[in-house]
């Protein structure tokens, strides 16, 4: 009978506690499988990162080492599609009184490619920054670390061909 009670007030207590909607609240602290690289909140939310990042763990570990420490994995594309010649990976980074966001085009051929990386901050009058040549491996990175977080809306989308 104790049990029973017990069962009871347990499963009342679930029906009347408040739940919690996954969907409202942004994911943080989620690691790359694999990897000790973190994905920021709006890269845990998209699906299309989470999958390259989970197919690529050694390219992701190589661009975030080259980008630095503090930055979470926010955007991963395939380019120009799904062939892949190359792939983009975008990093950010929000430290007190720091935000920063880096590229690297990853090479996913077998040859020197001529590869064009171009970032530019969502800011008038400031310069682009562009790394291009040809690689075998990866153009990049290119970054941008401001004091302003204002800096940085819409940086992250870079151009790369």
């Amino acid at each position: 009978m104790r049990a029973l009670a017990l069962g009871t007030t347990l499963v009342a207590s679930a029906l009347v506690a408040p739940q919690a909607i996954a969907q409202d609240a942004p994911v943080t602290g989620q690691a790359v499988a694999g990897t000790s690289v973190q994905l920021s909140a709006a890269g845990a939310q998209d699906a299309q990162t989470r999958a390259i990042a989970a197919a690529a763990p050694a390219a992701v570990t190589a661009s975030a080492t080259l980008c630095g420490s503090g930055y979470e994995l926010e955007f991963a594309e395939r380019l120009p599609d799904s062939r892949r010649y190359g792939t983009l990976f975008s990093y950010v980074k929000s430290t007190v009184g720091k935000h920063g966001v880096c590229v690297v085009f990853d090479n996913n051929t077998s040859s020197a490619k001529k590869m064009k990386l171009k970032l530019c901050p969502n800011l008038s009058g400031a310069a682009c920054k562009v790394d291009e040549g040809t690689f075998s491996q990866y153009a990049g990175p290119v970054k941008y670390e401001s004091i302003a977080q204002s800096y940085w809306f819409g940086a992250w989308r870079s151009a790369a061909r």
